[in-house]
């Protein structure tokens, strides 16, 4: 068993049940650092989304996940976690957070019950450099176990890689999955950032890094061409761009695009509960109610105080005018910055701040039932290291738990079919 996340720890669990003999290999110095700080902390752990709904909230090929799921979903993940001790709560959005809002108690749940098992041997400060492949005389192919870094060789019918993927490195995920698989002769979807903060190529006004925008909406397109996302919700600005869950979401359907070098546009609309006509009824009402009023104190009638320089800036109209000197055609661009702010994307932040990653193992060369590889028999994959990922709001991990027990219940899974 490679890799001590959230996949690894299930997938330990899963086939330590199966009354098996797992020995984990840990790279760093603990198991599940990543796990103990996602979700800021409080580890969103599924999502109670029916599985229709579910599948629409990951990317790739979702119906991969329908064998998993059918035997380890949202509602068996939450039994898991209950019975092992750890109150459940149900927030906003059918997300699933431990009572405590502790990602500790999660972790806690799989390493102390896998510590006291006897099956179950966890070594630490552990690094796997590559796998032993035998060749059968068919031709074939099967793992007949890893070499460590220090050039330690342990033996094993069976090899599981869950080693994450890219995003948060310093926890771990620096993509030697990847190595392995290649080594392997698999596939690797070529990877991005996803759930990433993004960035703009204008220069923003100091005054709104880290200032939240709420209940607005969000498309974004290229210059020309169809919409990429269109999404409703919650918008932060950092130094360089846009960030909070709306951008987050977003990355998902644009990394790609950004990747190749293409230009995005992000079109805000700050009043989206106003059609455009209303609300320039609106804005011609106000400007002849406050006539004498200076425009750039005048803004906060429309716009929080940390939005105006933006505004200012993008809508070219003279501060210092007084409302009753606004014409026309600078009402109409202010009109248009309200229900169409534009900023031009250029780029996604790093891996160090993307929760996950989008690429990984290719799915068809893996057994959605087992997690086995298709090319090395013995040879399984689960987590974020394969090609799946998906929204914020629990569906990852749920992805990296439910892949987890499927591949160390292979043996099981076989019985019983």
């Amino acid at each position: 068993m490679v890799g001590g996340g959230a996949a690894g720890l299930m997938t330990a669990t899963a086939a330590a049940e199966c009354g098996k003999h797992v020995v984990l290999l840990e790279k760093m110095d603990q198991t599940g650092r990543k796990l103990r700080i996602t979700g800021k902390g409080r580890c969103n752990l599924t999502n109670t989304s029916s599985l229709k709904d579910f599948l629409t909230h990951v990317g790739s090929d979702a119906r991969f996940l329908r064998n998993c799921f059918a035997r380890f979903f949202n509602s068996e993940l939450m039994d898991f976690f209950e019975k092992r001790g750890v109150p459940l709560s149900v927030e906003r959005g059918n997300r699933v957070f431990p009572s405590s809002s502790k990602a500790l108690d999660i972790f806690l749940a799989l390493i102390e019950n896998l510590e006291k098992n006897p099956l179950v041997e966890i070594r630490k400060n552990c690094s796997v450099k590559n796998l032993i492949l035998v060749e059968e005389d068919d031709g074939s192919k099967r793992v007949g176990g890893v070499r460590l870094l220090n050039g330690t060789a342990l033996f094993a019918p069976k090899v599981i890689v869950a080693t994450g993927g890219l995003s948060y490195p310093t926890t771990g995920s620096t993509g030697a999955g990847y190595l392995l698989a290649r080594e392997a002769g698999h596939t690797v979807v070529d990877t991005v950032p996803s759930l990433v903060p993004l960035v703009c190529e204008e220069k923003l006004p100091e005054e709104l890094e880290a200032f939240t925008l709420k209940n607005v909406r969000l498309w974004i397109a290229p210059i020309e061409g169809k919409k990429l996302y269109d999404g409703f919700g919650e918008l932060s600005f950092t130094s360089d761009g846009i960030g909070g869950p709306l951008s987050l979401s977003a990355s998902r359907l644009v990394s790609r695009h950004l990747q190749r070098g293409e230009k995005l546009i992000a079109h805000i609309d700050l009043k989206p509960a106003v059609d455009s006509q209303d609300l320039d009824r609106r804005l011609v009402n106000d400007l002849n109610s406050n006539g004498t009023r200076i425009f750039n104190d005048a803004l906060r009638l429309w716009l929080p105080a940390e939005v105006i320089p933006l505004a200012l800036k993008s809508m070219h109209i003279e501060y210092y005018k007084r409302l009753n000197q606004i014409n026309s055609a600078e009402r109409h661009r202010l009109l248009n910055f309200l229900k169409d702010c534009r900023l031009t994307l250029v780029a996604t932040r790093d891996y160090n701040e993307a929760i996950v990653t989008q690429g990984g193992v290719s799915l068809k060369e893996i057994d959605p039932k087992t997690m086995e590889s298709k090319l090395v028999k013995g040879l399984h994959f689960a987590g974020e290291v394969l090609d799946l990922d998906g929204d914020t709001g629990g569906y990852n991990l749920q992805i990296a738990f439910s892949t987890g027990w499927a591949a160390g219940q292979v043996n099981k899974t076989k019985t019983e079919n």
